[in-house]
């Protein structure tokens, strides 16, 4: 099946913010150390974004929905443009960047295990648990912006007592972020 690719060239893409109960969060190094980030994934033609959800959960890191709970959801698409020499113009329909939904979930038991050799092509070579805000700083330049209007937007359903306080960084990291990108990330229905 193929990615759905929007006519304005954004690839459908659901993104996961897998918490546990102490309000950290999952992140999985990429394969060969290119970086750090969340799970994520395209969304198939005539697939459901919960399904690719649990789709991508079980392909990225092993788990089954049974494993997980669906806290929350951004309520609109948020968008990223790829810098230049990430679009592969040599690919149609062409794809400018990706249009995410983003989702919280919470692990069931804080001892999952998670299991990277699911499919032939694993995403991740290594995790770890990180505070809430901090996958905000250590994620690539471009993607930045998405990343902290997802946080924000889910903060309140992952925290109902009171969202942690952002870090010292913040300001400065969001600053550049948006600075660097072309395009900051925007709500679109």
């Amino acid at each position: 099946m193929n990615d759905v690719i929007d006519s304005d060239g954004f690839r459908a893409n659901v993104g996961i913010v897998l918490m546990r109960g102490g309000g950290e969060v999952f992140l999985g190094r990429r394969m060969g150390g290119r970086g750090w980030q969340f799970p994520q994934g395209g969304v198939r033609e005539g697939e459901a974004a919960e399904a690719a959800v649990f789709r991508e959960l079980h392909e990225e890191i092993g788990l089954q929905s049974t494993h997980v709970e669906i806290a929350a959801s951004t309520s609109h698409w948020l968008r990223y443009r790829l810098p230049p020499r990430y679009v592969r113009r040599n690919h149609t329909p062409l794809c400018i960047g990706q249009k995410q939904r983003w989702f919280l979930l919470r692990v069931r038991h804080e001892k999952v295990q998670f299991n990277f050799g699911v499919t032939s092509e694993p995403e991740f070579d290594s995790w770890r648990w990180v505070d809430y805000w901090e996958p905000v700083r250590e994620v690539v330049y471009f993607k930045r912006p998405v990343y902290a209007q997802a946080l924000t937007e889910l903060a309140d359903r992952a925290f109902p007592q009171g969202q942690p306080p952002l870090p010292p960084w913040w300001a400065e990291v969001t600053r550049r972020a948006r600075g660097a990108t072309s395009q900051t990330a925007v709500s679109t229905g």
